[in-house]
């Protein structure tokens, strides 16, 4: 086939401005847009909306719908273009064109060529081109990523002046202090804080600031088993401090595991629940006893009142206290030797629980487990434990 009818029968071609589509978003959208023109210009008026259809337009410019598509935003986005439907069809639309914007963008332009065509660029002939080192075993260094920081850069939020703000920081800082966030840096968790509330994102820190009550106030939560937030049930707690305590915990490092399982909101529901069950269970058999005539049912050590352990409570036991020499008694310093150990033995006989106390002690549910282990730390006491009595041994 000649290739003059070829051409002739693919139709006439189009070409476009490469500056224009850089300004305009791309190639597809200055395509688009210079069709719009080319109709645009047959009407004499300048508000005129240009009735098209997508294939009117695939067949003028070769752009598929897609294209079309993303033609369409990118025009709508940069206020070059406005289109609307036309009785609800998706096929047909008219288009509004922006003259004026289409208008600064050619000024930019005409400017952007001309400043460039005033002052070229100058190049010293004896400048050496830098030489890349290429090494086989060490890679070419990498540019260091350049990060734009705004100068005397200021938070701006819901805050109305620069006092206010400072005002907030401080009390956060004191917060995280006082509650050991931050890692030992609050100011870093205050700054992340007030980070979030200049992005938007809602506080209730700032809300319990604006409110003039303490932070963090909002966010307690009472729960069943507390007097108020935090403070459980004085009882609930004892109960979990004996439970570590039974397990062989020292009472330092019960008490701390105690009310970290009272602070777990699933945790602490499923002990209370249990607590409560054995509240029950225990009321149940004191009522029994009562029945049957004992006057003081049995109860166990956490149930009954205990004032609180504080500082100044401890320090007036201590004070009390009449410190004396650990050496030696007082009534011990002038006898002598044979004597001093005279007295030893019949203080540590004196000492000795009788077989029956310890019987008795033993029948208690609370004074079985007391009674084995006293009896396992003092075998001089020469007693054991055999088939639930306790019995003397003698030494052969």
């Amino acid at each position: 086939m000649n290739l003059g009818i070829f051409l002739q029968n693919l139709g006439p071609s189009y070409s476009y401005y490469p500056k224009l589509a850089t300004a305009m978003g791309g190639v597809t959208a200055c395509i688009f847009y210079c069709q719009l023109l080319q109709w645009h210009s047959e009407f004499k008026n300048s508000q005129y909306w240009i009735k098209v259809s997508s294939d009117k337009i695939e067949k003028q410019t070769g752009l598929s719908i897609t294209e079309q598509e993303m033609a369409r935003q990118i025009l709508v986005e940069r206020s070059l273009l406005q289109e609307r439907f036309v009785n609800n069809s998706s096929e047909t639309r008219e288009f509004l064109l922006d003259l004026d914007n289409f208008e600064k963008i050619l000024d930019n332009i005409y400017e952007t060529t001309n400043s460039k065509k005033s002052s070229p660029e100058r190049f010293e002939n004896n400048s050496r081109r830098r030489e890349i080192k290429t090494d086989k075993y060490f890679g070419q260094r990498r540019q260091p990523i350049a990060i734009a920081v705004t100068p005397d850069y200021r938070f701006s939020g819901p805050w109305k002046s620069e006092e206010e703000l400072k005002e907030f920081q401080r009390a956060l800082e004191e917060y995280a202090r006082n509650n050991g966030l931050g890692f030992g840096n609050p100011s870093g968790w205050a700054f992340k804080v007030i980070d979030s509330i200049s992005k938007g994102l809602p506080s209730s820190f700032w809300d319990d600031f604006v409110a003039g009550i303490p932070l963090g106030e909002s966010q307690k939560i009472k729960r069943e088993w507390e007097i108020e937030p935090g403070v459980p049930y004085p009882a609930f707690e004892e109960e979990r401090i004996q439970y570590y305590i039974q397990k062989g915990e020292p009472i330092e490092a019960a008490v701390a595991k105690a009310r970290a399982d009272l602070r777990n909101p699933v945790l602490g529901k499923d002990l209370w629940e249990g607590f409560l069950r054995k509240c029950d269970r225990i009321a149940d058999e004191a009522l029994k006893a009562k029945n049957l005539g004992i006057t003081a049912p049995y109860l166990p050590p956490s149930f009954t009142d205990k004032p609180a352990i504080t500082k100044e409570s401890v320090i007036k036991k201590l004070e009390a206290i009449n410190f004396q020499s650990p050496q030696a008694p007082p009534n011990l310093t002038r006898l002598k030797p044979q004597e001093i150990e005279e007295e030893k033995n019949k203080s540590a006989s004196s000492e000795i629980p009788s077989i029956t106390a310890l019987q008795a002690a033993y029948k208690t549910p609370m004074g079985k487990t007391f009674v084995e282990r006293q009896i396992a730390e003092h075998p001089e006491w020469g007693y054991q434990i055999i088939d639930g009595q306790i019995v003397e041994i003698i030494p052969f």
